[in-house]
């Protein structure tokens, strides 16, 4: 071999490990672009090549709300040539404290419109494609099949089951994010090169056992942290630098700032991702775990549990009818609104049984909390109990504020 090279040599693309994304002929950038991404181009580990491997790949983000919306506006604006966005929501007041994709003048707009109005306003150049469906065993494979990652923000079980097991069938990159109160998980789930999601969890909870963002709330500032990291990890993916989190599971608590890494092992007789899948297609992912009716994150009403509407209610207080309001929320949630005005009482749910000599059988009681999940569970407790006249308010405070008193706060 010569001492000297002769002739211009051209740089070779860098080896890229086998779990990044692989690409075909790469697009180039424009002038505009070059400028634009000035700051990623002059980084080594990213470059010309691994910017052209941002414009050339396409992400889907499964959700437009906390997770979503950093998700969003951090790959928009590295440059991801086309951003997917699956959700089916209007944006409401109450999403305001951490969904940053939408703002006041978006109240009551669909979600993908807002999202995609603001991610073409931070990048023209990605093309932003907008899925305004509810993801279900019918439709994931095909919303799912053109996209090299899938990124997944929601905030329930069936669909974030029915999120993994499409990426394991389709061969895909699962990047998961859970947030709740001040925690958060993040992991990549690649099938082929390490565990899956049902590896770590295999059966969801049963029903209620996880309350909701909406029953037990979430730190504004949470979804940001988790959704970048998300973002981070799908641009690594893409770029094939660093060490994804593919095989590790990060925990973050934000009231201590601690972070730790659970290292996750592929389970061989994992149903989906196994040595011998016994799940080969998708599933009813509502009844898999324990929701038969479930939309857009409320479960349906238990046929066991008697429930009365906050119009049947008012009415048979304006008769007169001598009901028994109780409420089982926590006292935090009491000091935001309740319905003291109308006799209610405070019972919360977690000292009811404790409690339960506050009550009498004899009373016909109506159960209330914040949409009616908790409640149910009360009035089941007072069932196993011996009680026999009690009714749960069907959606809780928040459908008495929408049905009855408007000028209640709601949260």
């Amino acid at each position: 071999m010569s001492e000297r090279t002769v002739g211009k040599v051209e740089p070779a693309e860098p080896v890229t490990p086998p779990w990044a994304i692989p690409v075909g002929s790469l697009p180039n950038l424009s002038k505009a672009e070059i400028e634009r991404y000035s700051r990623h181009l002059i980084m080594p580990e990213v470059g010309m090549i691994g910017q052209r491997r941002l414009k050339n790949a396409s992400v889907l983000l499964v959700g437009a709300g906390g997770l979503g919306s950093p998700l969003g506006l951090y790959l928009a604006a590295a440059g991801i040539g086309r951003i997917g966005i699956v959700d089916c929501d209007v944006v409401d007041a109450t999403n305001l404290q951490r969904q940053i994709l939408h703002g006041t003048k978006d109240v009551g707009r669909s979600k993908l419109d807002s999202a995609r109005d603001r991610l073409n306003d931070v990048n023209p150049n990605v093309d932003v494609v907008t899925h305004e469906l509810r993801l279900t065993s019918d439709n994931a494979m095909e919303v799912l099949a053109p996209y090299d990652v899938i990124v997944d923000g929601t905030d329930n079980f069936p669909t974030r089951y029915l999120t993994n097991d499409a990426c394991v069938l389709l061969g895909k990159p699962n990047v998961y994010g859970s947030i709740f109160r001040f925690e958060g998980q993040v992991s990549v789930f690649d099938a082929r090169h390490g565990p899956c999601y049902r590896c770590l969890f295999r059966e969801p909870p049963p029903p209620g056992m996880v309350p909701s963002c909406a029953e037990g709330g979430v730190l504004g500032v949470l979804p940001g942290i988790i959704g970048t990291l998300q973002a981070l990890e799908t641009i690594k993916l893409i770029i094939g630098q660093g060490e994804p989190l593919i095989g590790r599971l990060l925990l973050f608590d934000a009231l201590e700032m601690q972070w730790r890494t659970l290292k996750l092992r592929k389970n061989p007789d994992c149903p989906v991702c196994g040595e011998n899948p016994t799940i080969t297609g998708l599933i009813d992912y509502l009844e898999f775990c324990g929701v038969p009716d479930y939309e857009e994150g409320t479960a349906a009403e238990d046929a066991s549990v008697p429930a009365i509407s906050a119009t049947e209610l008012q009415a048979r207080l304006q008769r007169g009818d001598p009901l028994r309001i109780v409420d089982v929320r926590q006292p935090h949630e009491w000091e935001i609104v309740n319905l003291e005005s109308l006799g209610a009482e405070l019972i919360p749910l977690d000292s009811l049984l404790e409690r339960i000599s506050e009550l009498d059988s004899a009373d016909e009681i109506v159960l209330h909390c914040q949409m009616g999940s908790r409640s149910a569970k009360a009035l089941k407790q007072l069932q196993d109990a011996g009680f026999r006249k009690l009714w749960n308010l069907k959606g809780g405070i928040r459908a008495w504020q929408q049905e009855v008193d408007q000028n209640l706060p709601r949260y």
